[in-house]
C-alpha cells in the first residue's frame, strides 16, 4: 500500500475543507470571468428618462389597495442610487448590500427584497461573485463571497418610453403615411402658385417677403404663358 506523505494528507484535508467550509452562494462566478458579459457603457443622458419610466411602470402596475407597485419606493431609491454611481464609460456597477443599506437608511433585508423586485420587473440584473483568498488557512475556506456585479436593464414598456422621451422612438406607420400625404398636398399647392405668391408663402409678411414678392411679380409679368407670348413682346 502506498504511504501518503504528510503534505499530501494535509492537502487532501484542506481540499475537503474548501468544499464544505466556504461561505459562497450557489451559482456564484469567479470575479473577473462574468463582468464582461454584463457590463457595457451607460448613457448618462438616459438617467432621468429611465427613472420616469420606472416610476410610471410602478404606478401603472400597482394593484388597487396596495401601498406600493411591483418595484416599490425602496426599489426606486435603489435604482436612483445605482444610476448615480454606475461608471458611465464601462458600466461597472458593484455596490454591496451593506453600502446600499447605509446609503438609503434601510435594513439589509429590505434592500435585498427590493433588489429581487427590480430583477423580477426587468430593471436590474446581476451575477453573484466570489474571489480566492490570499494566503488562506489550509483548513478553512479558500474563497470568499464578494458583492454582486449589477447591470441596469429595461423591460420593453420602459424601454419604449425612454426612446419616446429621448426622441428616438420609431415613427408609427400611420404617422408616416400622414406625413407623406401632407407633403404631397403641399407640393401640389406650391406648384399652382405664381412667383409672387410663392415668394410671399416662403418669406411671409416681412420686408424680405415684400422684396421677394415684388421680384416674383416682375417675373410673372414677363413669363411666357401657355398658348401665348411674352407680354413684354406684344405690339
Amino acid at each position: 500500500m502506498k504511504v501518503r506523505s504528510f503534505g499530501e494528507l494535509v492537502g487532501s484535508f484542506a481540499t475537503k475543507a474548501h468544499r464544505t467550509g466556504q461561505k459562497v452562494h450557489r451559482n456564484s462566478r469567479k470575479a473577473g470571468t462574468c463582468e464582461g458579459q454584463l457590463w457595457s457603457p451607460f448613457n448618462k443622458v438616459e438617467r432621468m428618462a429611465r427613472m420616469r419610466a420606472a416610476e410610471q411602470y410602478d404606478r401603472e402596475n400597482k394593484q388597487p389597495g396596495k401601498r406600493n407597485g411591483p418595484i416599490g419606493h425602496i426599489g426606486l431609491d435603489i435604482l436612483r442610487e445605482m444610476m448615480r454611481i454606475v461608471d458611465f464609460k464601462t458600466g461597472r456597477l458593484e455596490p454591496s448590500i451593506e453600502y446600499l443599506a447605509e446609503r438609503l437608511r434601510r435594513s439589509k433585508s429590505a434592500i435585498h427584497d427590493a433588489l429581487v423586485r427590480l430583477r423580477e420587473t426587468g430593471f436590474l440584473n446581476w451575477e453573484r461573485r466570489f474571489e480566492p483568498l490570499e494566503n488562506p488557512d489550509p483548513f478553512g475556506p479558500q474563497v470568499r463571497q464578494i458583492s454582486n456585479a449589477y447591470a441596469l436593464t429595461l423591460p420593453k414598456m420602459a424601454a419604449d418610453m425612454v426612446r419616446r422621451l429621448l426622441g428616438r422612438a420609431p415613427v408609427p406607420s400611420d404617422e408616416v403615411t400622414r406625413r407623406q400625404e401632407e407633403e404631397e398636398r403641399t407640393a401640389t399647392m406650391l406648384a399652382g402658385l405664381s412667383s409672387e405668391e410663392l415668394a410671399r408663402f416662403r418669406a411671409g409678411d416681412t420686408p424680405l417677403g415684400d422684396m421677394l414678392a415684388k421680384l416674383g411679380r416682375a417675373l410673372d409679368c414677363n413669363a411666357i404663358r401657355p398658348g401665348g407670348m411674352n407680354p413684354a413682346l406684344r405690339g
